[in-house]
């Protein structure tokens, strides 16, 4: 599916006042993951500032024991003290890289922004080698513009 169709889905999840907001941010995981064949596993992890740890709010895809990470650990860490998205093409050239399965061999994560601040983001494991173009960066830049509303 062309990121263009694929937006007016995740508009349509958006606009499911009578879905929590966690259940819409869950649809909109299995939307992705579903439409683009190499989004493997779809998250969003959220940030507590105080405890400087990241968590695991919803997925889809393989389960995975990394629902809490610390700042600064591993890719979807460094976002949370970067707040720059960070696109790894091939997992294996990165030392600060925490496995979530032996299948996955690169990685997007997009940081979400709510009122000028980092409260967490999208992260997506792919089982292929460098397939994350800019208009993956673009798109899901978008999605995390749409979930901060909701939120």
């Amino acid at each position: 599916m062309a990121f263009e169709d694929l937006k007016k889905e995740v508009n349509l999840i958006i606009s499911k006042t009578q879905l929590s907001a966690k259940n819409r941010l869950t649809e909109i995981c299995e939307a992705l993951r579903t439409s683009i064949p190499y989004y493997n596993w779809v998250g969003f992890y959220f940030a507590n500032h105080e405890t400087q740890t990241l968590h695991l709010e919803t997925y889809v895809g393989t389960p995975t024991d990394h629902i809490i990470i610390p700042f600064g650990r591993g890719i979807c860490g460094q976002v949370a003290v970067s707040n720059e998205n960070f696109v790894v093409p091939d997992v294996t050239s990165q030392d600060n890289y925490i496995a979530c399965g032996l299948d996955v061999k690169s990685e997007i994560v997009i940081p979400l922004f709510k009122d000028g601040k980092n409260i967490g983001q999208i992260d997506i494991d792919s089982d292929s080698l460098d397939p994350f173009t800019k208009e993956d960066e673009i798109f899901l830049a978008w999605v995390n513009e749409q979930v901060v509303t909701i939120l």
